[in-house]
């Protein structure tokens, strides 16, 4: 774990993190997106998280190779959900259970400490009992689940909401 750093995230990652994305459209319910993107695709959604202030993402760097991600979106199109932002956290599939997400969403909440977000908000396609205990490690507590929300693989799945206020400590 030495060698993992954590970093803003540059333009230059984006076909590293776009590869780390394909894997888990094409082979997981975890997104449910169902075609692959080409890195030009992925160029918008990347310029939208990659910013400096409530929107921006981190990448984990070990041995000079992108291993993961988290960012911060817009959670809806509605200018009252602005202090409300989705969170998203993939790790590479040979990089996961290391603790790079635990690392990346230290990293990246820290970043958004002096943000004007009220709410963090995370939608986990489950059963994904790794991502709930990071989500909930992190103070995240379950709010509803939309079942059979999401059509991939050849079935339903259903997805848990999570939230928890940016700032630890505050009123929910």
């Amino acid at each position: 774990m030495a060698d993992v750093k954590i970093r803003p995230a540059v333009r230059d990652d984006l076909p590293r993190l776009t590869e780390i994305y394909n894997y888990y459209i094409i082979n997981t319910p975890i997104t449910f997106d169902l075609e692959p993107f080409t890195v030009k695709q992925r160029a918008r959604w990347f310029d939208e998280h990659a910013g400096t202030k409530r929107y921006r993402m981190v990448v984990a760097q070990d041995a000079g190779r992108v291993v993961g991600y988290a960012c911060t979106g817009p959670f809806r199109g509605k200018a009252a959900y602005d202090t409300s932002v989705e969170t998203s956290i993939y790790c590479a599939d040979d990089a996961t259970g290391r603790g790079i997400g635990a690392m990346l969403y230290r990293v990246l909440f820290d970043a958004l400490k002096n943000q004007d977000i009220h709410r963090l908000l995370a939608g986990i396609t489950i059963p994904n009992d790794a991502s709930i205990k990071l989500h909930r490690s992190f103070g995240f507590t379950e709010v509803g689940v939309f079942s059979e929300c999401g059509r991939k693989l050849d079935r339903y799945w259903d997805v848990v909401w999570m939230q928890r206020p940016l700032r630890l400590g505050t009123v929910p």
